[in-house]
């Protein structure tokens, strides 16, 4: 062998190992922006029902008190858990808390959503004199419209080396038939 080939053949292997370099760098540039990127749970209201109804009108002045029971969902499409504290939904009524109830600290597992359900019990005596107005004529025409807002925080761990502090929000409206004693939740 001469000198010549000599080089030539270690020109060729660094040629491999700087190609060989150049590619496991764009894998791992791939795997970073597309797996290892955190995002934010998705917090949503499921189904909702009304148990214990019930309504009357006292001095002219209108009341409410029902149960409403509803799935509260933490959609996690991360790679890795989302382990989140305690937290509470708030129902409000024109803009006033009726109702509150906690959420208990705990895990989604990765890419999957875990389901809690939600008790609240909701009364008109928590609203004031401007609450009221609108309440009879809500009353009288079958359905009321609530809010709610809730703000899950915690941490992702993506493979027990990575954490990251994320929370997720949720605002949704909640238009709740006084007849069939069903609601429907739409989620911003």
């Amino acid at each position: 062998m001469t000198t010549g080939e000599g080089k030539r053949n270690r020109k060729k292997c660094l040629a491999y190992v700087a190609a060989f370099i150049v590619f496991q760098t764009a894998i791992i540039m791939v795997f970073a922006l597309t797996v290892m990127k955190i995002k934010s749970p998705k917090v949503r209201f499921g189904a909702v029902s009304v148990d214990n109804f019930s309504s009357g009108d006292t001095n002219s002045s209108p009341s409410l008190s029902m149960r409403l029971i509803t799935q509260f969902t933490v959609k996690n499409t991360n790679f890795g858990h989302f382990k989140y504290d305690n937290s509470t939904v708030t129902i409000f009524y024109g803009g006033m808390p009726v109702a509150d109830a906690l959420i208990p600290n705990g895990r989604a597992r990765a890419r999957q959503t875990k389901k809690l359900d939600i008790t609240l019990d909701i009364s008109s005596d928590r609203l004031s004199g401007t609450g009221n107005t609108n309440l009879a004529n809500d009353i009288n025409s079958g359905v009321l419209t609530l809010t709610s807002q809730a703000k899950l925080s915690g941490k992702v761990h993506l493979m027990k080396v990575i954490k990251k502090k994320k929370s997720g929000e949720m605002s949704c409206t909640i238009q709740i038939n006084l007849f069939t004693r069903v609601g429907e939740s739409k989620c911003k």
